[in-house]
């Protein structure tokens, strides 16, 4: 080693050196100069030529403060030795010399101190009867027990218990690091593999999606190189949500509880204990050569009515599926709703841009012949008010097939529905404008546009059984008017891409709604706007649901061909929520042009079912 650098001293004191790892220098020395370290361009070759060729190679050693090589000394070589042979680093020290006492072993004239002994040396103490007295007294109150004699045998403890933050032991602590992004796969590079790139129809599936469906929330793009990748453009708005998620999710841990999965599965009663219900085909009503699009009961329950595409509307008994009369019209039948006044024996149908009212002359004469009274006994006013819509009398060839009024609109007719006291009617017309809904008036053959703006396409209405209530399902929400005050009184969210259809419990507290997505909504009125359940025991898209007037039944019926019953009992103790239990799939129905069942209703007194399909035919189950 050069004698100019033999005696440098690093004046950095005692601190760790590895801060010194990334700087030139490794210390200062006593003038406060940098300490460089040496350039070390040497490699393992060349280490190993020194070992060969240096006969000092053995005792060089490398000086951490400075960086440099410092050979050892004979006495420093020596003194190395010494220390790992566990000897004594001086050479002169002697362990084994003889010790000189501080205090002779032989008794000596003067004593260390010749202090006269204190008087409480030989005096009982004061204070240590008190602690006697006191611990007496604590044997007696029984306050100090004996000591148990010692279980020997072993103890064995959890020696994890305080690491472990899932052991029951373990301290919880309510600190949760946050959660880690996930890293970029293979579709985030600029040059996917071929398999991760969409084709065109998956990349429309895609962008049909709802962003919290997709599995991806971006589409992997191909670029030819780096250069060409553009700036993200969604990389201020990811960033924004991920400072919301770290300073706004809450974290902490929840104590998990041990529950077995078996007692989380309701306890639901067994269908046998829930009868009566329709179980099986009894009657197929056939004439049809179209698909039978709706149908509907008599209040009486004896007679049918059914509208399909091939132009007609047909009369059925119920009791032996005998077609009574065929009564042929201009278009498709959309919609059909029999008067639920048993008084008034009328038929609403729904066909092109007008609706039919029919007189089918069934059943009790007196009705038939007071329905066509009351509908005679109409004067117009001196002065007609101006309309949305016209009302025609039938002709004298109409009148013989049972037509008795018709009510021409300007758009086509999609549904029509009776109010429960039959005086009323509601018609929904295809238009994207405010008078999609239409309120008519039977005995004074006026029409009117309930609402002033419109919220969306309405799909269908119906009426409260009893309150002055209107349900308007639109393609994403479900709206209750009341028809008095002319106001809204609640808007329910279905949570569903597109409503089919609705239904409202007999009691009026409840409705469902099918949707087009395989879902069942039922809502409870007086719990909430959102759903109290959601069924979705179909597979392809519901076509219509109905209640049963008396039985705690409802059904729904699909594209899939089935119709299922479910037992839906609502209670009279505001407490208890509907029990909703499904009983009974029913099956008839071909597909046909990927449709299924069309229309569901229940009859008016006993526990049937009447269903409409795609094949031209309705079904009766009982």
């Amino acid at each position: 080693m050069p004698p100019a650098l033999a005696d440098i001293r690093n004046t950095v004191g005692n601190i760790p050196l590895e801060w010194y790892e990334d700087f030139p220098h490794i210390g200062y020395d006593l003038d406060g100069k940098r300490i460089y370290k040496p350039l070390r361009s040497r490699d393992e070759l060349d280490h190993f030529l020194d070992k060969m060729d240096d006969p000092d190679y053995w005792r060089t050693v490398q000086d951490k403060m400075t960086g440099q090589d410092v050979r050892l000394t004979d006495e420093q070589v020596a003194l190395v030795q010494r220390l790992q042979k566990g000897q004594f680093g001086d050479a002169s020290y002697d362990p084994y010399e003889p010790a000189v006492d501080f205090f002779s072993g032989s008794m000596m004239i003067h004593p260390v101190t010749n202090r006269p002994a204190d008087k409480r040396s030989f005096i009982p103490s004061l204070i240590e009867k008190e602690k006697v007295s006191r611990m007496v007294h604590a044997i007696k109150m029984g306050w100090i027990q004996p000591r148990r004699p010692r279980d020997l045998t072993p103890q064995y403890y959890d020696l994890w218990a305080q690491e472990d933050p899932s052991a029951i032991l373990g301290r919880h602590k309510m600190h949760v690091p946050a959660p880690k992004l996930a890293l970029p796969g293979h579709a985030e590079s600029y040059n996917p593999p071929p398999e991760y790139l969409l084709s065109e129809e998956e990349r429309l599936a895609w962008e049909q999606q709802e962003p919290s469906e997709r599995k991806l929330n971006f589409l992997p793009q191909q670029f030819r190189c780096l250069r060409a990748v553009p700036a993200y453009g969604r990389f201020i708005h990811e960033r924004f949500e991920r400072c919301l998620d770290l300073y706004l999710c809450p974290r902490q841990r929840k104590m998990r509880v041990n529950v077995d999965p078996e007692d989380l599965i309701p306890k639901l009663p067994k269908p046998r204990d829930l009868q009566p219900f329709p179980t099986v085909q009894s009657l197929v009503y056939q004439g049809h050569s179209d698909l039978v699009r709706c149908f509907s009961v008599s209040p009486s329950g004896h007679w049918l009515a059914s509208g399909s595409d091939d132009h007609s509307v047909r009369l059925w008994e119920v009791n032996t599926g005998r077609c009574l009369k065929t009564i042929p019209v201009s278009g498709v039948v959309k919609s059909i709703a029999w008067n639920p006044n048993p008084a008034i024996c009328l038929i609403a149908v729904a066909v092109a841009e007008s609706v039919l009212l029919l007189n089918p002359g069934l059943g009790d004469l007196s009705a038939t012949s007071s329905t066509d009274q009351l509908l005679s006994a109409f004067s117009p006013p001196e002065e007609p008010a101006r309309q949305p819509v016209e009302w025609q009398e039938a002709s004298a060839e109409e009148h013989g097939h049972g037509l008795r009024l018709r009510i021409c609109h300007n758009k086509p007719v999609k549904q029509v529905a009776w109010h429960g006291r039959g005086d009323y009617l509601a018609s929904v017309v295809a238009a994207a404008e405010h008078t999609q809904v239409l309120m008519h008036q039977l005995s004074r053959r006026r029409s009117q546009s309930p609402f002033r703006r419109s919220h969306g396409q309405v799909q269908c209405v119906a009426f409260h059984p009893s309150r002055p209530f209107l349900f308007v399902a639109s393609q994403r929400s479900l709206r209750l008017y009341h028809l008095l005050r002319q106001e809204l009184t609640k808007k329910l969210m279905p949570n569903c891409k597109w409503v089919s259809s609705l239904a409202v419990h007999p009691q009026g507290d409840n409705v469902i709604c099918g949707s087009y997505d395989s879902k069942l909504i039922w809502f409870d009125l007086d719990l909430s706007t959102k759903p109290y359940k959601v069924l979705r025991h179909h597979k392809k898209a519901l076509r219509a649901v109905a209640f049963h007037p008396r039985y705690p039944l409802f059904a729904s019926g699909s594209d899939d061909g089935s119709v299922i019953v479910c037992h839906g009992m609502v209670y009279n103790d505001l407490l208890q929520n509907p029990l909703l239990v499904p009983v009974k799939v029913l099956k008839g129905h071909t597909m046909h042009r990927d449709l299924g069942v069309l229309d569901v209703s229940f009859h008016p007194t006993q526990p049937w079912l009447f269903s409409s399909g795609a094949d031209g035919t309705l079904r009766l189950f009982t």
